[in-house]
């Protein structure tokens, strides 16, 4: 029993990290009704400026969470600006070959800037791990820190979004485009918002998962952004409470199916959760239905 929480306490952690990471999906598709599969290589970008900030120029682990978040903040507006800004009429096919060549471009440039060998990353995080049951459970300062800062970011997105001018503007948006235009908000203001945080977002969870499994590559956010797509489509793509239930389910699913099923078949668990999901219920757990009068 004290095995299957300590899997249930990691799979919470894992699916905080998948959370964060599904926030920038659902806020973006929400808004701007378009899915950022750079969204994945944001995130590694974020954990290679927090890696070199700690590293090369010898900064502390938060100061570098803050340049990260700086950085991919930038870049998020850049490519919204440079990719999608020009395609907001066109296709949703041509939006989605898009996203994925920007995601090829992201990882190439890390490649020729950072090269392709593996980097051990340094934990951000100085939280000691606490023992329980006398010392039978033990919950590392990374999956306390993750949860914290998922619960954190849940509770200001969602204070962000219900009280602020800014939140207001992007319901609206998400709403009804051309209403809220006529309404005097600004669209395009908007829509670049919404990518600098998700972006912003992407760096933390970057940062975090590889506090978690220190491994830094070029392809290092490919993964965990797919399976955070995943959990954004599992819970409700463009809800910010279903991007919270779908991560963490999505990661108590695939720590209990590696350790009770199959290490090999824990991530064919994951897709198969979304293609049960996409043919029971379509909208996710926490989506809704929308009705369209033509």
């Amino acid at each position: 029993m004290i095995q299957f929480f300590s899997y249930l306490i990691n799979g919470v952690g894992l699916g905080s990290v998948y959370a964060i990471i599904a926030l920038g999906y659902s806020m973006v598709y929400g808004i701007a009704k378009m899915l950022n599969f750079a969204h994945g290589d944001v995130i590694m970008i974020g954990a290679y400026i927090s890696f070199c900030a700690t590293q090369y120029w010898g900064l502390s682990p938060a100061v570098s969470v803050v340049c990260a978040m700086a950085v991919c903040t930038v870049l998020g507006i850049t490519i919204e600006r440079l990719a999608y800004k020009p395609l907001r009429q066109a296709s949703s096919l041509a939006v989605l070959i898009t996203a994925i060549g920007m995601s090829y471009r992201l990882q190439n440039i890390a490649l020729l800037v950072w090269g392709a060998n593996p980097k051990s990353f340094p934990s951000v995080v100085n939280v000691p791990s606490l023992s329980l049951f006398g010392g039978q459970m033990i919950i590392s300062g990374e999956t306390m820190v993750t949860v914290a800062a998922n619960v954190v970011i849940m509770i200001a997105l969602t204070l962000f979004t219900n009280r602020t001018k800014m939140g207001k503007a992007m319901r609206g948006v998400s709403e009804d485009r051309g209403a809220a235009e006529l309404m005097g908000i600004n669209v395009n203001r908007t829509i670049s918002m919404t990518f600098a945080i998700g972006s912003a977002l992407a760096a933390v969870a970057g940062v975090l998962l590889c506090s978690t499994y220190p491994v830094l590559m070029p392809t290092t956010g490919s993964m965990p952004g797919i399976k955070a797509f995943t959990a954004a489509v599992f819970g409700g793509i463009g809800s910010i409470p279903g991007a919270l239930l779908g991560g963490l389910l999505l990661g108590v699913i695939e720590i209990l199916g590696k350790a009770y099923v199959s290490t090999e078949l824990g991530d064919a668990l994951v897709f198969g959760v979304l293609i049960v999901v996409l043919l029971v219920k379509p909208t996710g757990l926490l989506g809704r239905k929308i009705h369209e009068k033509v």
